[in-house]
C-alpha cells in the first residue's frame, strides 16, 4: 500500500461523470503531525477527514481521492467501507450512496520531498523541521482524503496537532488553541468554499511578522535563519498596495479574513496561490542589496498570486483545459495593477522582459503548443503548465483587453466576480461577460483565438451596439 512514487491521475471523463453526480458540502480535517511525545513524525503523519455530501442519484458508487500509506478506518453513513482492494492511484470505492451522506477516512500519509502533498524540510543550518503542502493540480489527496478536483468546492475546517513551539498556517483564520504538556492543537475558522487543490496547511517554528489592512490580517513567514534578510516592511507596502488597486478595480472585496504570504524551502515553482495562504520560493528574500530589477520582479509575482485569489480561489474555472485562462488572467492583472499602484510605471517593460521573451524563445523549440489545450487528464494538464500558457495568454488577453476597452473589460471582470462568486466558470462565462459589458461579439475572436479548446459549445448572442 506504499504510495512513493504514485502518480494517481484523475481523467477529464471521470471528473466530469463524479461531479455530475455529487455536490460536496464540507470537510473536516484533522491532523497529528506529531510522534506523540511533542516532537515532529517523522515519515508519516496521522490525517482525519469527515466529508459531508450530497448525491443526486442515490444508489450510485463513486471514488474518494486519497494517497496513503495506512487506512485504520474508512465508514459511510456509519458502515464500514471495504477497502482491502485499495490502491492509491484509484482512491477508494464508496457504493450504494445516499441522498445526503457522511464519509469517515482515518489512515497514516507520508511526508514527502517531492514538493507535492505535504512537503518536509529539514534546515541544515540549526536542525529544524519545517512543513509546507503543495497541493496543484490534484495533490490534496495526499495530505487528506477529498474528491480531488477543482469543481468540487466545499468549506474546510482544519486542525492540527503539533510541537508546542510550532507556528501554523491554513486557509482559515486561527480560532484557538488547546495546549497539552507536550503538544498543541490549532484550530481554524471554517473557510469559504474553495477547491481541495487551493486548501494549505504551513507548520514548523516559522519566524512571523504581522500587521492589519483594511480589515485584513497580514502575516509574512520564513525559516527563522532568514529572519534577518526578511525586508517586511517593503514586502507589507507592495501587498497593501496591491490589495487595495484590486478591490477597486474588481469591484469586490477581498474574499478571506486574512493574507499569509510564507517564503518556503525547495519549492519548485516561484509561487502558489492556496487560497489566503500564499506560498513563495525562498529566492525572494534578498540575503545582500541586489539591483531594482530583482525587487520589480518579485513585487510582480506577489501581485500575481494575489489577483489568483479573485481569479482562481473566489472563482475557479471547472477544469484544468482552461487553466491557461486562470494563470493569463493573474499574469495579466498583475502587471497592470504594478503599473497603476507601485512605483514600476514600466510594468509592461517588467513583463516582457520577465516572462514575454521567455515565450518567444520557447515557441521556437519542442514541445510547443498553443496557450489553450485540451487537457484529457490531470497529466496532460500539467505538462502544460509553462509560460507558454501563462505568458502567451496573457498577451491574448491584453490584445482582448484593447478591443473591448480597458474599462468594459475591468466592467465585464467586475459583473464575473460577482455572478460567480465561490462557483466555477469555463472561458465562455468570461466571454459573454464581456459581450455585455462592452456590447461587442466575441464570436470571431472566441474561434480564430484560444477559445476553440473550451469544452463549452459557443454560440453567438445577440450583441446590440
Amino acid at each position: 500500500m506504499k504510495p512513493t512514487g504514485v502518480d494517481p491521475y484523475l481523467t477529464t471523463v471521470d471528473a466530469a461523470i463524479r461531479a455530475d453526480l455529487i455536490e460536496v458540502l464540507s470537510y473536516v480535517v484533522e491532523l497529528d503531525l506529531t510522534d506523540g511525545s511533542g516532537n515532529p513524525s517523522w515519515n508519516t503523519f496521522r490525517s482525519k477527514t469527515k466529508i459531508t455530501f450530497t448525491v443526486r442519484r442515490p444508489g450510485e458508487t463513486t471514488f474518494v481521492d486519497v494517497v496513503a500509506d495506512k487506512i485504520h478506518l474508512a465508514t459511510l453513513n456509519g458502515s464500514d467501507v471495504e477497502f482491502s482492494s485499495y490502491a492509491p492511484d484509484k482512491g477508494i470505492r464508496i457504493e450504494n450512496l445516499a441522498a445526503e451522506n457522511i464519509l469517515f477516512i482515518d489512515a497514516d500519509l507520508q511526508y514527502t520531498n517531492s514538493g507535492k502533498g505535504l512537503h518536509k524540510f529539514v534546515d541544515p543550518i540549526d536542525g529544524q523541521t519545517y512543513l509546507y503542502s503543495q497541493f496543484q493540480t490534484t495533490d490534496a489527496k495526499r495530505m487528506y482524503a477529498c474528491f480531488d478536483q477543482p469543481d468540487l468546492k466545499a468549506t474546510f475546517t482544519i486542525r492540527a496537532k503539533v510541537p508546542n513551539h510550532w507556528e501554523v498556517a491554513s486557509n482559515g483564520r486561527e480560532n484557538h488553541v488547546e495546549r497539552l504538556a507536550e503538544s498543541k492543537t490549532i484550530y481554524f475558522e471554517t473557510t469559504e468554499r474553495i477547491s481541495p487543490y487551493a486548501t494549505s496547511l504551513m507548520a514548523g517554528p516559522y519566524h512571523v511578522v504581522r500587521t492589519q489592512h483594511d480589515g485584513i490580517d497580514l502575516g509574512l513567514w520564513c525559516r527563522k535563519t532568514l529572519s534577518p534578510h526578511l525586508d517586511a516592511e517593503e514586502l507589507f507596502k507592495i501587498t497593501t498596495q496591491g490589495l487595495d488597486w484590486y478591490r477597486t478595480n474588481f469591484g469586490t472585496r477581498y474574499a478571506f479574513n486574512k493574507y499569509d504570504q510564507l517564503f518556503v524551502p525547495e519549492f519548485h515553482t516561484d509561487a502558489m496561490e492556496n487560497a489566503s495562504c500564499v506560498t513563495f520560493r525562498e529566492r525572494f528574500i534578498f540575503k545582500s542589496k541586489v539591483p531594482d530589477d530583482l525587487y520589480a520582479r518579485r513585487a510582480y509575482t506577489i501581485l500575481r498570486e494575489m489577483a489568483h485569489i479573485w481569479f482562481g480561489n473566489l472563482v475557479m474555472l471547472r477544469w484544468w483545459e482552461n487553466s491557461w485562462l486562470n494563470g493569463s488572467f493573474a499574469t495579466y492583472a498583475a502587471a497592470l495593477c504594478m503599473e497603476n499602484a507601485t512605483r514600476w510605471t514600466e510594468a509592461w517593460l517588467v513583463f516582457v522582459d520577465t516572462v514575454k521573451n521567455r515565450v518567444y524563445g520557447q515557441n521556437q523549440l519542442p514541445p510547443k503548443h498553443p496557450a489553450a489545450a485540451d487537457a484529457l487528464d490531470v497529466q496532460t494538464a500539467e505538462i502544460n503548465f509553462d509560460v507558454i500558457r501563462y505568458a502567451q495568454g496573457a498577451s491574448v488577453l491584453r490584445q482582448l483587453s484593447a478591443y473591448v476597452g480597458r474599462e468594459a473589460f475591468l466592467g465585464a471582470i467586475r459583473e464575473y466576480f460577482v455572478e460567480h462568486a465561490h462557483g466555477n466558470t469555463t472561458l465562455t462565462d468570461l466571454l459573454r461577460a464581456l459581450e455585455h459589458s462592452s456590447g461587442r461579439s466575441l464570436n470571431r475572436w472566441s474561434v480564430q483565438g484560444v477559445a476553440r479548446n473550451d469544452r463549452d459549445q459557443w454560440v453567438e448572442p445577440e450583441v446590440h451596439p
